[in-house]
């Protein structure tokens, strides 16, 4: 998942090994994370593997997730929309992401059934969890994914676009027109319309 500068400042690999047992976080059993997720012990083993070598600390924060991110668009600005999937990730609530966060998070994304995915894209949506998915909130979602693909791939976007989007979306999702998306909403709307659930694969690639 990327760089993430563990506590210790010891460049002497020799101490290494103790100080990060005592600073560095240590994920649950990985017993129990695969009773948890759609991975077996020995995927969660590999992706355990890259995940401290990549963050020695065991926990990553926003800034090394945008950090992380932005690397994968060149051609765009990421950040926002590093910052909602940050926080989409971080199911505590606390400004980090651990291992476990991270591969329950992965597991929805990429194994789960379409309900859950639905679920877990709607938390994203959902930027003041507050269960419900207003305008605003959807603008700021499309407008940062908008803004993270980047000039390349749209050549001809407009800055309205995102909100002429957004409005399509709407209209089909708000069922009952009170001017927010619930989950029952969301979910029916995705599922009774195909280019809804074509972007649920582009947000998989995505990630």
């Amino acid at each position: 998942l990327g760089v993430c500068v563990c506590v210790s400042k010891n460049v002497y690999k020799v101490d290494d090994e103790l100080e990060m047992t005592m600073v560095c976080h240590r994920p649950e059993g990985l017993e129990q994370l695969e009773a948890q997720t759609n991975f077996t012990k020995r995927e969660l083993q590999v992706l355990y593997r890259g995940f401290k070598n990549e963050c020695p600390s065991g926990v990553v924060n926003e800034e090394t997730f945008k950090h992380i991110y932005a690397q994968f668009f060149p051609h765009g600005d990421a950040s926002n929309y590093a910052h909602y999937l940050f926080n989409a990730f971080d199911s505590a609530h606390n400004g980090s992401i651990k291992f476990e966060d991270f591969v329950m998070g992965l597991s929805i994304l990429l194994r789960g059934s379409v309900r859950e995915k639905l679920q877990w894209t709607f938390n994203l949506y959902d930027i003041n969890r507050d269960g419900y998915i207003n305008k605003e909130e959807m603008t700021e979602i499309v407008r940062a994914i908008y803004d993270m693909m980047g000039k390349y791939t749209y050549p001809a976007l407009k800055g309205d676009v995102p909100k002429q989007h957004v409005d399509a979306f709407f209209q089909k999702m708000d069922k009952n027109k009170d001017g927010v998306v619930t989950l029952e909403e969301f979910i029916l709307a995705c599922q009774e319309d195909e280019n809804m659930m074509r972007s649920l694969q582009l947000f998989e690639n995505v990630l």
